[in-house]
């Protein structure tokens, strides 16, 4: 019985270490890194959304802190008042050309 035991316990050790190892080789073969840098780069892009998203919330809050401050939402124009018809454009004109 004793015997038995030893036997089976050795038998589950090993079969876990092979196991353990063929997991670790695979890591290393190119197909491994391949999958494992692009699942690093995965997650390098979502930081940089999150932080990307957060430094635009932080810029909103920081315009509307400044905006307050400065007092330009107190009298705000409607935003058809902002723009000017297209006939009100002055027209430009061009020096002539050949001049020397």
């Amino acid at each position: 019985m004793r015997r038995l035991f030893w036997l089976a316990l050795g038998a589950t050790l090993g079969v876990l270490i092979v196991r353990k190892l063929s997991r670790a080789a695979e890591k290393l073969t190119p197909q491994g890194v391949a999958q494992s840098f692009s699942a690093g780069l995965s997650e390098l892009a979502g930081a940089l959304r999150d932080f990307a998203a957060d430094v635009r919330e932080a810029m909103t809050a920081q315009e509307a802190a400044l905006r307050e401050a400065a007092g330009l939402d107190a009298g705000a124009l409607p935003p058809s008042a902002l723009t000017a018809p297209a006939s009100a454009a002055p027209e430009r004109s061009l020096p002539p050309s050949g001049t020397g």
